[in-house]
């Protein structure tokens, strides 16, 4: 008998294909993706209020420096106003008491005044 050989035919070896993730991991990857995103958005948020709040803080402390700074210097610019005034009485008088005594006027004694009832006609 014959026999026929044949050779045997040439088997690629099969392509392995990667393996496609299934929607259960596809999902769980998709969460953490969004819950690193959704905590980089808290912390970003959280940074950005504490710094309006710091400015705010800054603000408030400014302004009550420079409240008081404004009623130290309306205590100052009131004290100057009296202190000016009590300079100007006391140079008037003396420059008229001087101007007084060079025309020969002098103060009348006190006794010495009359006064006349206007009342009884």
């Amino acid at each position: 008998m014959a026999t026929w050989t044949h050779a045997p035919p040439a088997v690629a070896e099969p392509v392995v294909r990667p393996r496609r993730a299934t929607s259960r991991s596809r999902t769980k990857a998709r969460a953490r993706v969004r819950s690193r995103g959704g905590i980089l958005w808290i912390a970003l948020t959280g940074a950005l209020l504490a710094g309006v709040v710091f400015v705010n803080v800054a603000v408030l402390r400014l302004n009550l420096a420079l409240d008081s700074t404004n009623r130290t210097r309306a205590g100052l610019q009131a004290q100057v106003a009296v202190d000016q005034s009590e300079l100007s009485v006391a140079l008037t008088s003396s420059r008229i008491q001087a101007r007084a005594h060079g025309l020969g006027l002098a103060p009348s004694n006190p006794a010495d005044n009359g006064f006349v009832n206007l009342a009884s006609r």
